[in-house]
């Protein structure tokens, strides 16, 4: 890819200069929803991992303590935070209205509008179901911003309210989604510098006929202009020409919910598979290496609820030898310091 591309898209990821906490939240809103570190990050914030100046899981913590982020079901049914002021955008996104409720819905719901807020074991309290009936019923809610699980700490025992209840203005048939598109669409333009079809479906988890034609009405808008075989933004299009490229010197592990990751997935599997094709041993990528602001390949394993199994770092620069030492320090620095058993399959 373009190095100029690559490296004003490492820049606009503050993954080049960290972002402060004046330049974080408008980061944090053009990459949402915002998600914790894959495995290990259970019920901590979310967090944009190596991109802060500052302990952004901490200013997370403070914002969901005061609702300044918000939990909710968006891509693929995936549980993520995003800003209050964008709930319409990701309703019209992500929302499954329930046309058809089971008993068990029905009787959950009505139980929420009497009582509300209940938690989990009050439900079961109240209408002998159990944990295993209530749970997905209560998350077939959620997907249809019926209710609302306020999850302001990281507390288990967490109250779930009417959607209704909780944001009374919020109108969450206010966009249709092609224009919900539209809109984050020119965030995630302006996050990555150039993107295609398959990664903006590879992030938002959207059918590629809805993204093409929101793509589609942005270029006739003159928002976007085609570039190669991907789009940009129209005015980065003039950026480009005149930016001058840094060098870059940077290794990173990224996990599998960072912003990275999850815009380039598609790629990033089959990149895993050909390179862990026949070994002997536990080759599940745990993290991927992003280097020079490309992805080069992943350390591979076996997650564990603890230290994760790390059996190898698996990579396809040419000459990896001669970063190795970067690379297994990027791979120790998200694993606790743990050092793992290969390099490219040597032991180490």
């Amino acid at each position: 890819m373009d190095k100029k591309i690559i490296s004003l898209r490492m820049e606009r990821q503050h993954l080049v200069n960290k972002a402060d906490e004046n330049e974080y939240p408008e980061l944090y809103r053009d990459t949402q929803p915002g998600q914790n570190v894959y495995w290990n990050g259970f019920g901590e914030p979310p967090t944009l991992s190596f991109r802060a100046g500052f302990d952004d899981i901490e200013f997370n913590r403070s914002r969901q303590l005061d609702r300044r982020l918000i939990k909710g079901r968006f891509s693929g049914g995936n549980l993520g935070w995003i800003e209050p002021c964008d709930l319409e955008l990701f309703a019209a996104l992500y929302r499954k209205p329930l046309k058809n409720p089971n008993e068990i819905q029905l009787l959950i719901l009505e139980l929420i509008d009497r009582e509300g807020p209940v938690n989990i074991q009050h439900i079961k309290e109240e209408t002998g179901l159990l944990v295993k009936e209530i749970t997905p019923a209560l998350h077939r809610l959620q997907e249809a911003f019926l209710v609302y699980e306020d999850q302001y700490d990281g507390e288990w025992d967490r109250g779930w309210y009417k959607f209704s209840e909780m944001f009374p203005e919020a109108v969450p048939d206010r966009y249709t989604r092609t224009e919900a598109l539209k809109t984050v669409l020119k965030r995630f333009a302006y996050r990555l510098v150039w993107f295609d079809i398959a990664m903006a479906k590879s992030f938002y988890k959207i059918p590629e006929k809805d993204i093409k034609q929101a793509v589609g009405e942005l270029v006739s808008d003159g928002v976007l202009a085609a570039f190669e075989t991907g789009y940009m933004l129209s005015t980065d299009a003039e950026t480009i020409e005149n930016y001058v490229p840094k060098t870059l010197n940077l290794v990173y592990a990224v996990h599998r919910n960072d912003f990275m990751y999850k815009s380039h997935e598609h790629i990033l599997k089959e990149l895993a598979k050909g390179l862990t094709e026949g070994l002997p041993y536990d080759c599940e990528p745990l993290q991927y290496l992003l280097i020079d602001g490309e992805f080069h390949g992943a350390s591979v394993g076996h997650f564990r609820n603890g230290p994760y199994d790390l059996n190898d770092i698996v990579c396809d620069l040419p000459d990896a030898g001669k970063r190795k030492e970067e690379i297994i320090d990027a791979v120790r620095t998200v694993n606790f310091g743990n050092m793992p058993q290969r390099f490219m399959g040597k032991a180490l």
